[in-house]
């Protein structure tokens, strides 16, 4: 099973009632008989108005329910996937929410749905009810074809004649404005691959790297084949299309329609694209980019241009409490604020012989071992733990020998060392470290002792970083490390680290950082390069402190 479905055959009549539970409220139901009627209807319908009912096969949710409510469509007629509804369901709707006013049909073009809405429409006559039936075919992808598809413009129509129907327009006043909208909306749709029926493997008919202009809703072989280039190429190849078909018209709407399976960072470029192409200085309304009739999962997207009148504006910008709907917005420029400014924080140097010789102790220490941690890093890594440490430690010495470093004050001094690794470090050692030395110098600025401010500092690495003592990092010797200067000082804390850091070779599994990504069998025997560089710095500062 490639789908989320129970089963194909009860896939259509689940996926409504899931939408109807969802949707809340109770303003919306269905007419029993399902599934053989599968009909969503307004539950709070006045028959005063004019009724808008629509529909066609699933599959191009959230077309045609999802469009159901006030200010738009009355009622959606729901087939099985691709497939036209039955007369019958039809027939039901139309009954359902006709009143004196009348109903108007909007339907798409396709032989069956025209057959059975038409059908459906004579039967209700029949009975007395006032029926007009409106036919969109907006698609301009087959020249001089004799009966253009109906495609996304079709919700573009649905929205501005629900206006005029909501206003309490008369029936010949909504299938007039329906009309004038469905014979002026151009649409054009792309797609990179074609469409999954629920249950089956998606078909192989497109090439990587191919594209088809103008793919039917259901999956159809588009007009033609092309290179699937550039977004911008893309659009501006349906621009090229859709610009003949507006004529002179120097104010357009544009339904950005994402035709199911086109990710929401693509649609946003598609956007760009369009406002930027020849039709971009046109565009006074957008609609999207949303799904609004999509293909089930088909990966593409699709443009109807509706050019404006003052009656289709006031249509397009009536409100409406449809969540599908995603309104009609005039494009906005894109908004630069300042930046920001983020001069490193300058600190007045100052002097410390004792912290000095610490200092330099550390920063010998590691680079003299830079490449033993490199060849230890090398075997479970990337091999350049030795360098990182080895970078941090000649940009320190060489801001201490600028005189750049507050060595005379500590809390100062952790926050400039906290700055300094976080520029020059690199990596997510440098990081950490960074953050650790960062949060130890605004704990002494508290005023609390080294060893807190160590703690705090070491707190603050594991709830960002997201390590633990046994994780096999450079937690395992930091922890034990500030836990043994406690009690015992710079000398206990140099044995604890090393210790901790040993320990690291007899662990089976990384928790965290890059040797998490490393099997047991190349960790086996291997202590973790940053833990044995932590005591290394733990080891010359003891060195340096009881010298």
């Amino acid at each position: 099973m490639s789908h989320f479905i129970n089963s194909r055959t009860t896939v259509v009549t689940e996926a409504l009632d899931g939408f109807l539970l969802a949707h809340g409220e109770a303003r919306l139901g269905r007419l029993d008989g399902f599934s053989h009627t599968k009909v969503i209807l307004r539950t709070d319908w006045d028959r005063k108005h004019v009724a808008l009912i629509s529909g066609g096969g699933s599959g191009h949710e959230p077309s045609h329910a999802g469009l159901v409510g006030e200010g738009m469509l009355t009622a959606a007629v729901c087939g099985e996937v691709f497939a036209s509804p039955s007369v019958d369901a039809v027939l039901s709707a139309i009954l359902a929410v006709t009143g004196e006013a009348g109903c108007l049909l909007i339907v798409k073009n396709y032989t069956g749905d025209r057959l059975n809405f038409g059908l459906a429409a004579e039967r209700a006559r029949q009975r007395g009810l006032a029926v007009e039936m409106v036919i969109v075919g907006d698609d301009v992808a087959l020249l001089d074809a004799p009966h253009p598809r109906g495609v996304a413009g079709t919700v573009l129509v649905h929205k501005i004649a629900g206006c005029v129907a909501a206003r309490g327009g008369s029936l010949s006043e909504v299938r007039t404005a329906a009309a004038d909208a469905a014979s002026s909306v151009a649409s054009l749709g792309m797609a990179l691959s074609t469409c999954t029926r629920p249950g089956d493997e998606r078909e192989g008919r497109m090439a990587a790297g191919r594209a088809e202009l103008g793919l039917g809703i259901h999956g159809e072989p588009g007009a033609r084949e092309l290179d699937a280039g550039p977004a911008h190429e893309m659009v501006a190849t349906m621009v090229a299309e859709l610009l003949p078909k507006i004529g002179d018209a120097s104010r357009v709407a544009v339904l950005i329609n994402n035709l199911g399976g086109t990710t929401p960072l693509e649609m946003a470029v598609v956007t760009k694209c369009l406002l930027e192409s020849a039709l971009g200085p046109c565009i006074e309304l957008l609609v999207g980019p949303a799904g609004l009739m999509t293909a089930l999962d088909m990966h593409g997207v699709s443009l109807s241009v509706l050019p404006l009148t003052d009656a289709r504006r006031s249509g397009l910008l009536f409100p409406v409490s449809i969540p599908a709907w995603p309104g009609a917005k005039s494009p906005a420029p894109v908004v630069t604020l300042p930046l920001p400014t983020m001069t490193p924080r300058r600190f007045a140097g100052s002097e410390s012989a004792e912290m000095r010789r610490v200092i330099l102790a550390v920063c010998a220490a590691l680079e003299q071992e830079e490449a033993a941690l490199n060849e230890l890093d090398r075997r479970i890594g990337d091999g350049d733990t030795g360098s990182t440490f080895a970078t941090a430690a000649r940009a320190v010495r060489d801001e201490m020998e600028k005189g750049g470093l507050p060595l005379a004050n500590p809390a100062e001094l952790c926050a400039a060392l906290g700055d300094l690794l976080g520029r020059a470090m690199g990596a997510s050692s440098g990081v950490l470290l960074s953050i650790g030395f960062t949060a130890a110098g605004g704990s002494l600025a508290g005023g609390v002792t080294w060893v807190d401010a160590m703690r705090a500092g070491l707190n603050r690495m594991r709830e960002y970083g997201g390590a633990a003592p046994g994780d096999r990092t450079m937690i395992d010797a930091l922890v034990p490390a500030v836990d043994a200067w406690a009690s015992g000082g710079s000398s206990a804390a140099a044995t604890a680290a090393r210790a901790g850091a040993e320990a690291t070779a007899h662990m089976e599994r990384a928790q965290a950082g890059r040797s998490s990504y490393v099997n047991a069998r190349n960790l086996a025997g291997v202590p973790d390069p940053g833990a044995m560089a932590i005591a290394q710095v733990f080891a010359a500062a003891a060195g340096a402190s009881e010298a």
